[in-house]
């Protein structure tokens, strides 16, 4: 067995070796795209976008996250890195810091700041996580391993360029890793920011930029329909009673972007295509200015393209928006491709697309369809029997619980040593409880997942690879299928990720470059494998702490 196992292996090994290295290695994650949703559409998207990526390249149908909190953070720290949160520990977008007191953004740095912008204006943000951080600060101190571009960095030297670029800070800090630079979209300045941890002053490039007026040109238009009505899948669906109706943006089209003096101007930008359409632009800006692929020496590049999950957030993932988003989306990677290609050559580009998440439909469509599903709300359902319940056993009940931050339950610890109580045991009971409450499928103790209680299972083994001994709380909550939160803070969604279910783990993967074949591979694969796939393309190491294995098809 061992030496077929090695006639497998060194053909491979061979014709990677007589391969030229790519000048550039393209790393697009697309925020939000269920692995569905590319076939779904498949009939009316153009040339030189998806379609380019599948006729060049190789398509895993069947990709799967495998922890379970399906979060933005989690699913590209999983991407840029090759392992599980449980190794590289960026657990969930928020986590509680017991000894701070406060809830903790998973980028969030007080020892670096934003170079010379504003932080998040808690007023017109509508992300909670983002909200919820205690200092405008960020970097990628918090990503416990090294990422798939700190590899390219430390293995070509300082000669290799690496970037990273989003709408979102942490969909760019967490591709470019801690030896990168990232820039992001700040939506109180109305500009792509960066902060101290990789720079003391912008380039003049960034200036330059700022004063094409890209993100201005948009002010007094709207986000309108690409084709006719007809021409849709939801079509005749623009106004269903489910989606949000954002303040000036309404539910149905136009899509009114505003002026630059309204407060919510660029926070409409990302609920829309125009988000994705600008960090292009600054994609290819950055490109040009910092003669990026221009050698042989291999260099990085992330984008990660965020509107498609705002738009399913706000419309959900069957809606007349989220179609004509990934439509637009469509255009927006090909214009972007064609930009590499003249500046690059896609013959010298690996080109590598996957999604952090996927996404559950709304309840209220689900059940149209006949399928229950719900929404979960601790201040909806009675909890008042379970806490009599843990009261008349330890002598206390709520006094345990110190925070929610979704999916973990964090208990207050010193209250249960006080009073001489197991904590395994007060985990236990409080889970017990939990798992009467409509809605909640699992509740597991961490303390269990400590010392190997849990079964093994399919949703038992995702929370396990999600726990870190220091950042998880002390019990992990699964809701039920088609169950999630969906009050963000007052803003009530249409669509939430996170859960360990399979429209939430199920991404594309699509890998196109210098000698890949054109392929559609059905088995399950994992994203855990996109970086040791890419280290083992262009010869660098794994991740520091990379599990997954490279996907064989893209080294023949």
């Amino acid at each position: 067995m061992l030496a077929s196992g090695f006639g497998v292996v060194q053909p491979v090994i061979a014709q990677q070796t007589d391969r030229d290295l790519p000048r550039l290695v393209l790393q697009i994650t697309v925020d939000q795209l269920r692995g569905d949703l590319i076939d779904r559409y498949g009939v009316h998207l153009g040339e030189g976008g998806f379609k380019d990526l599948m006729l060049r390249g190789t398509f895993y149908t069947n990709a799967h996250h495998r922890h379970a909190n399906t979060e933005t953070i989690v699913g590209h720290t999983t991407l840029a890195t090759g392992t599980d949160p449980a190794i590289h520990g960026m657990v969930a977008n928020l986590w509680f810091d017991k000894t701070a007191g406060t809830q903790f953004y998973n980028v969030q740095d007080p020892d670096h700041t934003l170079v010379g912008a504003k932080g998040v204006d808690s007023a017109t943000e509508i992300d909670p996580t983002q909200r919820a951080a205690t200092t405008d600060g960020r970097s990628p101190r918090n990503i416990l391993t090294s990422t798939i571009s700190d590899e390219i960095a430390l293995h070509f030297g300082p000669e290799a360029k690496v970037f990273g670029v989003s709408v979102k800070d942490r969909g760019a800090i967490s591709m470019a890793g801690h030896a990168g630079t990232a820039y992001w979209f700040s939506k109180a300045e109305g500009r792509f920011v960066t902060s101290t941890f990789y720079r003391d002053a912008y380039p003049d490039w960034i200036g330059a930029w700022d004063e094409t007026g890209v993100v201005a040109s948009y002010a007094g238009t709207a986000w309108k329909l690409s084709s006719e009505s007809d021409a849709y899948m939801f079509g005749a669906s623009d106004d269903q009673p489910w989606e949000t109706d954002f303040p000036g943006f309404g539910r149905t089209f136009p899509h009114e972007w505003g002026t630059p003096d309204d407060k919510y101007y660029t926070t409409r930008l990302t609920l829309s295509p125009a988000g994705d359409e600008i960090t292009a632009d600054f994609a290819k800006a950055l490109i040009e200015a910092e003669d990026v692929g221009q050698d042989d020496i291999t260099d990085y590049l992330a984008v990660s393209f965020s509107s498609t999950d705002y738009v399913g957030h706000i419309f959900g993932p069957s809606s007349l928006e989220a179609e004509d988003n990934m439509l637009r989306l469509d255009r927006t990677l090909a214009d972007f491709f064609a930009y590499v290609d003249a500046q690059v050559g896609l013959e010298n580009t690996l080109v590598v697309l996957s999604s952090d998440h996927g996404a559950p439909e709304n309840p209220d469509y689900l059940a149209t369809l006949g399928i229950e599903a719900g929404t979960f709300d601790f201040a909806r359902v009675d909890t008042e029997p379970g806490f009599v319940r843990l009261e008349a056993k330890f002598g206390e009940g709520r006094e345990f619980i110190l925070n929610f931050s979704n999916p973990y339950l964090y208990l207050d610890g010193a209250q249960i040593a006080e009073r001489g109580l197991d904590e395994a045991e007060v985990q236990r009971a409080i889970a017990q409880e939990l798992r009467h409450l409509p809605g909640i499928a699992y509740a597991i103790p961490s303390a269990d997942l400590a010392s190997g209680a849990v079964p093994r299972g399919k949703i038992q083994d995702s929370v396990l690879a999600n726990y870190h001994a220091d950042r998880s709380g002390d019990i992990y909550i699964v809701f039920d299928p088609h169950w999630f939160v969906a009050d963000f803070d007052g803003l009530h969604v249409a669509s939430a990720h996170g859960s360990p279910w399979t429209y939430d783990t199920h991404v594309p993967i699509l890998i196109a470059g210098p000698g890949v074949n054109r392929g559609r591979i059905a088995r399950r694969v994992e994203t855990v494998d996109v970086a040791p796939t890419i280290a083992a393309y262009i010869g660098t190491k794994p991740p520091s702490g990379a599990i997954g294995v490279p996907l064989v098809e893209i080294l023949r």
